[in-house]
């Protein structure tokens, strides 16, 4: 008997049957074999039939062609800018373009995207101070800002173009601590996942993403963010874009590791040292004052370079003098006074260093200053006074020498050669004690004896009054033995001024009292910021802050110092023609 389905409704169900099986026994249907009847050739599969695209199918296809070849090509095109070094070259200019236009503005501005504020996700499209930046940049750039006005994003920015259009490239960015380190990362790798689908499959395909790292095999380069409190950072890496992030903020030792980093750079690469100001003092602090001698571009941002800073429609009550004069100085409104006010009484005297208004104040003494610190900000403000400088303005005159009268250089030979502290000569009148001319620089001890020499002939045979301690014997010897020079303290006596734990408190305590009440014989702005970070420690000590310079004041108070002790005269038998 056959087997049926059973029928309902009219549909028949089926019973599939595994044609590799044998029916059962007394079954009328039997598996046909190969060839026969009902079984298809294996030899001759039937082929799917293909679905016929529709017309419009094949429009919406070619149209997606176009569009992959058209980004392919815009990445091209973009590699070759980078590879050829072009990124810095003029672009067309666009509507609202505060500075010159270049390319890796516009390709920054067309590709990368950020979370703001708002926790949106948006164009980079750059502010004042990032569009300054890409203008002024160089090769080797420190940045001194204030909180948050978007240094790191536009460098990280600048150096991620680089990375995806020049093969070979490594760019390091260091943060002060592990927390910031990932921050950073975050924003880098969100410029990663923004790009287009069709570059990151190809030639933007990475091999790690993860640990603060960033590996594009295709083109050999690599991105890293890595940690300053890591101590090996950078080491045994040729790197070609590094970015020290808050570098006042560094722990261990800031010197070793940034000098570490620095060596691992070639010289075409880019350095960029960036933070807000922590102290008159430290490895930030040296690099700011000293950036005109080593070659790196300054660039300082205020906090009204921040369009965010303001609170609109707060009332602001009568305005300050100083306010009035920042508003006049700098074109502010009323909506960035009222943003003044609340982060004024928010952070109290810490407010010019988390927000500075000036490279100057911006730098807090780390400890109370043993100086006035509102006269010496007010001396400041002064117009620089010195009427003529020499010798690449290591030599400034504020007065020249006049007939009649007498003079005293205080000297304070500090390390010598060009790798020790400055030298310092200050020329003072003896009758008024207000400063004549100022020497600061690099020199060795036979080079600082000739320049004295050369400066006290000037002063009419002045009095000149080297700090033996150190390296002063030496330019005591030169001075007496090659120069010849013999109107030396003390007079009849072995020649110098002898620093200790007697006459250091005294002199020192003696020039704070004329600084806070007769700043109008201080006329350097050297002397005045060295003013500044001179600090009274825990134990009673007077010094310069860490990382901070004292050769200005320790040779201003060694002139005061002699002035003060004896009545100067003129050995006979030297003239101011000798």
């Amino acid at each position: 008997m056959e087997d049926h389905a059973p029928f309902t409704g009219g549909v028949e169900h089926s019973v599939a049957v595994n044609p590799t099986t044998a029916a059962p026994a007394g079954s009328a249907e039997q598996t046909p074999q190969p060839g026969e009847p009902g079984e298809p050739s294996r030899t001759k599969q039937q082929k799917p039939r293909k679905r016929q695209k529709s017309e419009a199918q094949k429009a919406r296809d070619a149209e997606r062609k176009r569009e992959v070849e058209e980004l392919l090509a815009k990445y091209d095109a973009m590699q070759k800018l980078g590879e050829e070094g072009r990124l810095g070259e003029p672009a067309a200019r666009r509507k609202d373009d505060a500075f010159e236009r270049t390319e890796r503005r516009s390709l920054i501005e067309d590709w990368l995207k950020i979370r703001d504020k708002r926790g949106h996700h948006r164009k980079l499209l750059l502010n004042g101070c990032q569009q300054q930046t890409d203008h002024l940049a160089g090769k080797r750039n420190i940045v001194l800002k204030a909180r948050q006005v978007g240094i790191t994003t536009y460098v990280a920015a600048r150096f991620f173009l680089e990375t995806i259009t020049r093969p070979g490239t490594l760019s390091v960015q260091v943060a002060h601590d592990q927390q910031s380190a990932q921050q950073i990362f975050r924003i880098v790798h969100r410029f990663l996942e923004y790009l287009p689908p069709e570059w990151r499959r190809k030639k933007l395909r990475t091999s790690r993403a993860n640990v603060r790292q960033i590996i594009f095999p295709e083109l050999d380069s690599e991105y890293r963010v890595e940690s300053a409190a890591d101590r090996c950072a950078g080491r045994g890496l040729t790197i070609q874009n590094l970015h020290c992030s808050e570098v006042a903020r560094w722990p261990h030792d800031v010197a070793e590791t940034l000098a570490a980093l620095r060596a691992a750079v070639p010289p075409d690469g880019e350095i960029f040292l960036e933070s807000t100001p922590s102290g008159a003092g430290g490895t930030f602090y040296e690099e700011w004052q000293s950036a005109p001698e080593t070659g790196y571009v300054r660039h300082f941002f205020p906090w009204w370079c921040e369009p965010g800073y303001r609170r609109e429609g707060v009332e602001v009550a009568k305005l300050t003098d100083e306010e009035k004069a920042l508003m006049k100085k700098h074109g502010l409104n009323e909506a960035q006074i009222a943003f003044r006010r609340e982060m004024r009484s928010q952070f109290r005297n810490r407010f010019p260093e988390e927000y500075a208004e000036d490279a100057e104040t911006c730098f807090l003494a780390s400890g109370n200053c043993m100086f006035d610190i509102a006269v010496v900000d007010a001396a400041l403000k002064r117009l620089p006074q010195y009427y003529e400088e020499r010798a690449n303005g290591a030599l400034l005159y504020f007065y020249p020498a006049a007939p009649g009268r007498k003079y005293i250089i205080g000297v304070d030979p500090a390390g010598g050669g060009i790798h020790g502290d400055n030298a310092c000569a200050q020329v003072i009148d003896v009758e008024k004690g207000v400063q004549c001319a100022e020497l600061l620089g690099h020199y060795t001890p036979r080079d600082l004896a000739a320049k004295v020499v050369v400066l006290a002939k000037e002063y009419n045979q002045a009095y000149v009054a080297v700090e033996r301690n150190n390296h002063g014997h030496a330019v005591l010897a030169f001075l007496a033995l090659e120069c010849g020079y013999q109107n030396l303290y003390p007079s009849g006596q072995a020649p110098g001024w002898a620093t200790d734990a007697q006459t250091r408190p005294a002199m020192l305590g003696r020039l704070e009292t004329m600084v806070g009440n007769m700043p109008h014989l201080f006329l350097s702005h050297r002397l005045l910021q060295e003013c500044r970070s001179f600090v009274r420690k825990a134990d009673g000590r007077c010094e310069a802050a860490p990382g901070a310079h004292d050769d200005t004041v320790m040779a201003m108070a060694i002139a005061h110092a002699v002035r003060a002790e004896c009545r100067v005269q003129v050995p006979e038998g030297l003239t101011a023609a000798a």
